[in-house]
């Protein structure tokens, strides 16, 4: 969320700023000006009438409490009272719309991102692995897994609908053989903590990291069995929402940072806004594994941090031998509480074309304001917002896709990558 007093006291910058979002982004500011504006005012009368209620209480407590005059300002006490104490509830209200309209209000990119558009306005920054022409017509993910009889989309749809997919053998093999290369190289190399989150996520959370208000179609919501029960839950849509609110309403230590969490969970979303895309395959699934990487730090390390996070999910694709590319989103492409973000976008030669299978963001105090996560610097200095950076390292289903795609053999099977043989009991994956 932004903060309310820059936005008031800088508004022409602001708009100007989400501008370079959008158009319609910056007119999101227009409301919360005008709220703003009666916020003051609201808040001048009531002041101005306390004072005034403070006055004639004093006044009052020196009267002969038998005199007329004390009757006369007794009622008139009783009026200023009511009065501030409607002004106070008027002040709470127009409190209550300014976060509502500030809720719903994006980042502010970072100077540094490229004004665009689209997609088609991001930029690339490198290319990572060997792009090789295969010399034959490589079949598509959801072709040559059901081929080798390791992907199975009719029974899923049996099971759950569309959009969702069940994994044999080999598949569901190396599956679980990437999450564990993934958390293994993170962990042990990268220096992150290895986190078991719980997969249902208050609205609280939801609400930290951005995703509510506005997202809840997105989101997939439990019936509360128990009646009694004041909050409701989510099946959480990343691991990003519980690493992130793992500090929610704490002051850190500075000490303590930069704090690094590694995840592992399956992630469920809706996909509301995705109809008729991707309807084949694996790449857009109501349900998918991730490993989520999420850093904490202070504000002077944040650009500093996201460089280090996007590195270390990159290794992920290189150790692979897949071939990808780093692109840096430009502002119309940002999600909405991304300050800046990199996304690796994997090759997948069946459909020509790079698919994305991480976006590392730096959020600034974004999250931290909405889900109160500060540190202090040193003892008895004040408190400060923490950065939060987070980002895939990977998702795991669109890496099973791309080592189909890039490691497909002319006769149907699909060589191992080397770094995941042990763990996988084979080199070339056959039907079964």
């Amino acid at each position: 969320m932004l903060d309310l007093r820059y936005v008031v006291d800088h508004l022409d910058e602001v708009r100007a700023a989400l501008a370079r979002r959008s158009d319609k982004d910056a007119a999101l500011l227009e409301p919360v000006a005008e709220l703003a504006r009666q916020r003051l005012s609201t808040m001048a009368v009531s002041q101005t009438k306390a004072a005034e209620r403070n006055g004639a209480s004093k006044a009052m407590a020196k009267l002969d409490k038998s005199s007329a005059e004390f009757a006369e300002r007794r009622e008139l006490l009783k009026r200023l009272s009511t009065e501030v104490k409607t002004l106070e509830r008027e002040l709470g209200d127009v409190q209550a719309q300014l976060t509502e309209q500030l809720s719903r209000i994006p980042n502010i990119p970072d100077p540094s991102v490229t004004v665009g558009a689209s997609e088609a306005d991001n930029v690339v920054v490198r290319e990572g692995g060997k792009k090789t022409d295969p010399g034959f017509e490589v079949k598509a993910h959801y072709d040559i897994g059901v081929q080798l009889g390791i992907i199975d989309f009719e029974r899923a749809a049996k099971l759950s609908g569309p959009r969702f997919t069940v994994l044999f053998g080999a598949a569901a093999r190396l599956e679980r053989a990437l999450i564990n290369f993934m958390l293994d190289l993170h962990t042990t190399e990268h220096g992150y903590t290895e986190v078991l989150p719980p997969y249902l996520v208050k609205s609280e959370s939801l609400y930290g990291t951005g995703q509510l208000p506005k997202f809840e179609s997105d989101l997939f919501k439990t019936h509360k069995s128990d009646p009694d029960k004041s909050y409701d839950l989510y099946l959480s849509p990343t691991a990003e929402v519980p690493l992130t609110n793992l500090h929610a309403g704490e002051i850190l230590a500075g000490d303590e940072l930069p704090l690094a969490y590694a995840a592992h969970t399956p992630c469920f979303r809706s996909e509301a806004g995705s109809y008729g895309q991707d309807v084949r395959g694996m790449i857009r699934q109501h349900q998918f594994n991730k490993v989520e990487l999420v850093r904490i730090c202070r504000p002077e390390d944040g650009a500093a941090e996201l460089e280090l996070l996007t590195q270390h999910a990159e290794q992920v694709l290189q150790r692979l031998g897949l071939h990808y590319r780093c692109v840096e989103l430009c502002t119309g492409d940002l999600g909405f509480s991304a300050a800046k973000t990199y996304d690796l976008e994997v090759w997948l030669p069946a459909q020509a074309k790079y698919r994305e299978i991480s976006s590392c963001s730096t959020c600034g105090d974004f999250q931290a304001r909405r889900a109160k996560m500060r540190y202090r610097a040193e003892q008895g200095k004040k408190p400060r917002l923490v950065h939060s950076i987070n980002g895939s390292g990977l998702a795991v289903g669109r890496t099973v896709v791309a080592i189909l795609e890039q490691y497909q053999q002319a006769d149907g099977t699909v060589v191992v990558p080397e770094v995941l043989r042990s763990q996988m009991g084979c080199d070339v994956i056959r039907k079964a």
